[in-house]
This record gives C-alpha cells, sequence and structure tokens, in this order.
C-alpha cells in the first residue's frame, strides 16, 4: 500500500472542484434558471446574499479536494483509474446530490421534474469531476 500524495490530491481537488464550479453555474443559471425563478418567487424565498456565490464556489472546490481524496483512498484498495474514480463520484453523489436534495426537496415541495433534472445532471457532473481529478493524481 502506497502513501497518499497530498499535493496531488490539491492538484487535482481544484481541477475537479472547477468542473463542478462549472456544471453548477450551467445548471443553475443555463439550464434550470427559469423554473428555478418562479420556484423561488412562488414560495417567496429571498434571493441568497451577496455572499453566496463566493462561499459556494470556495466549498465547491473544498467537494473537489475531498472527491479526490476518497478516490486516492480507495484506489489503495482497488485500483487506480476511471472505474475508481467512477466509485468515488457514485459516493460522493450519494452523500451530496441524493440524500440531501431528495429531503430537501421534499422538505421544500421542489418540483419532482425540477429535482429529477438536477439528480441527473449531479450525476454526470460528479463522474466527470472524479475523473478530472483522477487524471491528475498520482501517488507520486
Amino acid at each position: 500500500m502506497g502513501n497518499i500524495n497530498f499535493g496531488r490530491v490539491l492538484l487535482g481537488g481544484l481541477a475537479a472542484g472547477v468542473v463542478l464550479n462549472l456544471g453548477e453555474y450551467l445548471l443553475s443559471e443555463k439550464v434550470l434558471r427559469t423554473q428555478m425563478k418562479a420556484f423561488f418567487t412562488s414560495h417567496g424565498f429571498p434571493q441568497p446574499g451577496r455572499y453566496f456565490i463566493p462561499i459556494a464556489v470556495v466549498l465547491t472546490l473544498g467537494l473537489g479536494i475531498v472527491i479526490v481524496l476518497l478516490y486516492a483512498f480507495i484506489r489503495l484498495r482497488l485500483s487506480p483509474g476511471p472505474k475508481t474514480a467512477v466509485i468515488a463520484a457514485l459516493i460522493a453523489w450519494y452523500a451530496i446530490y441524493v440524500y440531501t436534495g431528495i429531503i430537501n426537496g421534499m422538505a421544500l415541495a421542489i418540483p419532482e421534474n425540477l429535482l429529477l433534472i438536477a439528480l441527473a445532471w449531479g450525476l454526470v457532473e460528479y463522474v466527470l469531476a472524479a475523473i478530472v481529478g483522477a487524471w491528475f493524481y498520482k501517488d507520486v
């Protein structure tokens, strides 16, 4: 068993975080913008504060690092490559998108079609991010 190369975790994680941020921007601002704006308006939700975007970007970059760290851990047990990256992505996608998405979706009465689009989008986004991040990761 090898050691974790934390410098490469950071590099790959930031690359994965960029992919995640781009995906979230496209989902929020291009794909679901109109529907989400209508939903927020109809429920009387205020616009996010001015710090929402910078905080979301930083947290999403951190999520990319966590996904690549997970990849680094499980590749010691499985093997390096895209299959292991997809497994890391599925774990993160379930923990972030599926779990919180369904619970929050039910609590806030988010329409099922929006929730399903977001879940499918997130699956593709997380898989792509994990593969990109894994591509940058090397043990040495």
